[in-house]
């Protein structure tokens, strides 16, 4: 059973989506007000929050701001009729996991809330075993069963995209990956136009890791490909 919040301010579409998500057997919670629906996300936990972005109350992705600063773990879907490419790319570099433009069809909107639960299924997993690495790349640290990051003895909080970028990084050094690449491995979907989001991703990511982000010792730039890790640490 999966708890799902559900924040939509039209009847139709949230009692439509309420009765598919039943289906999946989740237990879903929903609200209308925006005001309300920050209430209830950080008083509450989730397994996944989907949302609108035009909202009384409140704007969708002031929400998944709010969300993001006590919680970075929980997957959030945005679900809105704003289909244009930069309100895709703020919803994706906001915090969302995923962004489903209006009017969708079903069988999208089913697939794309088992992909998120696969993925988060498998998170679990990973940490329900012993052997899990532990990387260190001289004062990096990369705790992967813990999901922690130790920077100079001090811990560095990373949202989920940019601990799961980290990662996939630093267990393949020397490996470089396209944008489009890391799009589909990290994101878990093919975003096609939407590769500087990743670019902003690791912005952050160098900005919280490297000591010198003009020259950076540990994420580095493949030039005309995209990135990878520094294989000489």
């Amino acid at each position: 059973m999966y708890n799902v919040l559900l924040i939509e301010d039209d009847k139709n579409i949230l009692e439509l989506l309420k009765i598919h998500l039943t289906d999946l057997f989740c237990e879903v919670t929903t609200t209308q007000n925006g005001k309300e629906a920050i209430e209830i996300a950080v008083k509450q936990n989730f397994d996944l929050i989907i949302l609108d972005i035009m909202l009384p109350g409140s704007n969708g992705l002031e929400i998944c701001r709010r969300i993001r600063v006590v919680n970075r773990q929980i997957p959030i879907m945005i679900v809105s009729a704003k289909s244009e490419e930069i309100d895709k790319v703020m919803g994706l570099e906001t915090g969302a996991d995923d962004y489903l433009t209006k009017p969708f069809s079903i069988r999208e909107f089913i697939a794309r809330v088992k992909v998120i639960f696969r993925r988060k299924e498998e998170r679990v997993n990973k940490t329900n075993l012993s052997n899990e690495p532990k990387l260190k790349f001289n004062d990096l640290e990369i705790d992967v069963d813990k999901r922690k990051i130790i920077l100079d003895n001090t811990r560095i909080e990373l949202s989920p995209k940019e601990f799961e970028l980290l990662t996939l990084l630093a267990s393949n050094p020397g490996k470089s990956y396209s944008r489009k690449k890391l799009l589909s491995l990290v994101w878990g979907y093919d975003f096609d136009g939407y590769e500087h989001t990743v670019n902003s991703h690791i912005n952050r990511l160098r900005g919280k890791i490297e000591h010198d982000i003009s020259n950076p010792k540990y994420i580095l730039t493949t030039w005309g490909i995209g990135y990878r890790f520094n294989e000489e640490l």
